[in-house]
């Protein structure tokens, strides 16, 4: 975090930012945060509805400077100045350990390539589920794991791009 550089913030690091919160100064601008349902009620606090849910992480993305990717089906995609995106790829095949990890890196790879925080989550995000897809197609929901979703990234990358991406 003194680094001052965006970066993606996951897991026990989205835990360590709720726990410590004089940390979250430290969290520069454009970082992507990539909380579960769970790690954002623990940044953000507890909510009564959807709507309620969809304010706390504007105010979240807003006050760190940050995109916001809310994990889950139709994973959210709040911009720092408000805007939210719903993704509509992905399927319950996904919901096993590793999956996170895997859009985390992918995340990371795209802000280290120089997409914009927000066109890399979006991106990003879409692709992710679009892997997702295809594994489920391929292996079956229940049967798919997070190192599937490896396998079918590049193949998503290029449905998207219309082009070889190697």
């Amino acid at each position: 975090l003194r680094a001052g550089l965006p970066a993606v913030i996951d897991a026990d690091a989205l835990n360590m930012l709720s726990a410590r919160t004089e940390l979250q100064r430290l969290v520069a601008r454009g970082s992507i945060l990539t909380p579960h349902l769970g790690e954002l009620r623990r940044l953000a606090g507890n909510w009564a509805s959807e709507d309620e849910k969809i304010e706390k992480t504007r105010d979240l993305a807003s006050r760190l400077g940050c995109c916001v990717v809310v994990k889950g089906a139709h994973t959210m995609v709040c911009s720092s100045d408000g805007r939210c995106f719903f993704n509509s790829s992905g399927n319950p095949g996904m919901a096993k350990g590793g999956s996170g990890d895997v859009l985390t890196g992918f995340l990371t790879g795209l802000l280290a390539r120089g997409y914009e925080p927000l066109a890399a989550a979006i991106l990003g995000v879409y692709l992710h589920g679009r892997a997702g897809d295809k594994a489920a197609d391929y292996y079956g929901q229940e049967a798919m794991n997070a190192g599937d979703l490896i396998d079918f990234l590049s193949e998503a990358q290029q449905e998207i791009l219309g082009r070889d991406n190697g």
